[in-house]
């Protein structure tokens, strides 16, 4: 491996640590604030004090997240022009005003209101405070909607041209914001942060219940997540079948990573599910392979003999890394599937009037409280991993996106973050412990009006 490989290689692993801790702390904060908008709403409406505790409850819980994630988010900004200056040179007219737009949404929304959730719930009176905690979920919302819309370009470029330079330079602002792969990707990940949120929130108040099961806030925050999950992972599966279904269409070398189909079956054949398989890059073909001979073809063409492209129909220049794409999709279905069977257990056991007495499905929650983050982090790797080598897609490399920078220097400031998220991550984790040890009770801390403190009625 040369010097550019060498430093290349370093780079891409610095970029994959801080995504990883920055999209866990994104994904919690979109989904909390609209856990949160869900519960103030059901506080209005119903006027019961309980749903009130839980909010304020969750709410501490948000306003961790949102604080570390601040910190993690302003170091993944940084490397774009520390270790990817030249992506920023080449696409930065396009890239540029979508982050923007997407930082606009973040301070001016989702900060600007904050203050607001925080402290002003007994000076504002519910009503106004409901509409900050509605604009703090809605920025969180738009925040994901440009950051995904950036990612999208990348992923399948549309309504740019080519300048002499070589930069890409917008010319229809409405096909670059809404580029082919946009709306299957802005659905896919907002359930996914719905469904980390969930099944956090699950697991969280199923260990509250196995020490105070007649704790009715944790009951009622454990309802919640299970409903959640019941209506969220069904939708999930079908948005990821559409996605994949589209990004055969579009990236059909990522597919066929997916499928870890190094050549196409024999006419009539069709592809089979391989459930296990171990890829290997240089003789180019699988070990170990276990399979399921035309189910593959059943989901990727809706027919039993249907073919993909293969990956020896591409230049191995322009394959990704088959292993990593291949495991990490497997681990989404598979936690993917795991929470259906959460929700489904959960209404079972809710028909039969035994939601907080069934201590199987509370420890198998417990173990479930990571899934959907995990989940998400899989599938992110897939849709990343599944990119190179490049990083706008059929017509910018990686290796040609990235600075003029050496391995010591990329490893170098890779010890240096962290470092730091040694120690905001690790603050961090042990307050956010403190607060989920223990359930909410009566009155959490706080302003506690009632909702006739806004019409004088009290």
């Amino acid at each position: 491996m040369d010097a550019v490989d060498s430093a290349l290689m370093a780079a891409r692993a610095q970029f994959a640590i801080t995504i990883s801790f920055h999209i866990v702390l994104a994904a919690l904060t979109i989904g909390l604030a609209n856990f949160l908008m869900a519960l103030e709403a059901l506080w209005l409406w119903r006027g019961r004090q309980i749903f009130l505790d839980v909010y304020r409850y969750w709410l501490k819980v948000f306003a961790l997240t949102v604080a570390v994630g601040t910190a993690s988010g302003l170091i993944l900004e940084y490397q774009f022009g520390l270790n990817w200056s030249r992506l920023s040179t080449q696409a930065g007219d396009i890239l540029g005003p979508l982050m923007f737009y997407e930082v606009l949404a973040a301070f001016f929304l989702e900060a600007g209101f904050l203050g607001i959730m925080l402290f002003g719930l007994k000076k504002v009176g519910p009503r106004i405070h409901f509409f900050a905690t509605c604009a703090v979920a809605a920025g969180s919302l738009i925040s994901a909607f440009w950051i995904l819309s950036a990612n999208s370009w990348m992923q399948t470029p549309a309504g740019y041209t080519i300048g002499i330079d070589g930069r890409f330079l917008a010319e229809d602002w409405w096909a670059i914001i809404f580029n082919p792969s946009f709306p299957y990707r802005l659905v896919h990940m907002t359930l996914a942060t719905f469904l980390g949120t969930a099944t956090l929130v699950a697991g969280v108040s199923a260990w509250q219940l196995l020490k105070e099961p007649r704790n009715p806030r944790a009951r009622l925050q454990y309802s919640m997540a299970l409903w959640a999950l019941v209506v969220l992972a069904p939708l999930q599966i079908v948005a990821g079948h559409l996605h994949g279904r589209h990004s055969l269409e579009v990236q059909p070398q990522k597919i066929a990573a997916v499928e870890a189909s190094w050549t196409r079956p024999a006419e009539g054949e069709g592809e089979p599910l391989r459930l296990f398989a171990i890829p290997d890059m240089v003789e180019r073909r699988n070990h170990w392979e276990v399979a399921i001979p035309r189910l593959g073809s059943l989901y990727l063409r809706h027919d039993l003999s249907g073919t993909i492209a293969a990956l020896d129909e591409f230049p191995p220049q322009d394959i990704p890394p088959v292993p990593v794409v291949f495991f990490a999709f497997r681990v989404m279905v598979g936690l993917g599937l795991l929470m259906l069977g959460q929700g489904i257990a959960g209404l079972v056991v809710r028909w039969r009037q035994r939601l907080t007495a069934a201590r199987w499905l509370l420890r198998w929650s417990v173990l479930m409280a990571p899934a959907g983050l995990l989940a998400m982090l899989s599938g992110w790797m897939v849709t990343e991993v599944g990119r190179q080598p490049f990083t706008v897609y059929g017509l910018l490399r990686t290796a040609d996106s990235l600075s003029s920078v050496s391995r010591q220097q990329v490893v170098g400031s890779t010890w240096v973050i962290l470092g730091f998220y040694l120690v905001i991550f690790g603050v961090g984790l042990w307050v956010l412990l403190r607060i989920l040890r223990d359930p909410p009770h009566k009155d959490e801390p706080g302003p506690q009006p009632t909702l006739a403190d806004e019409t004088g009625d009290s």
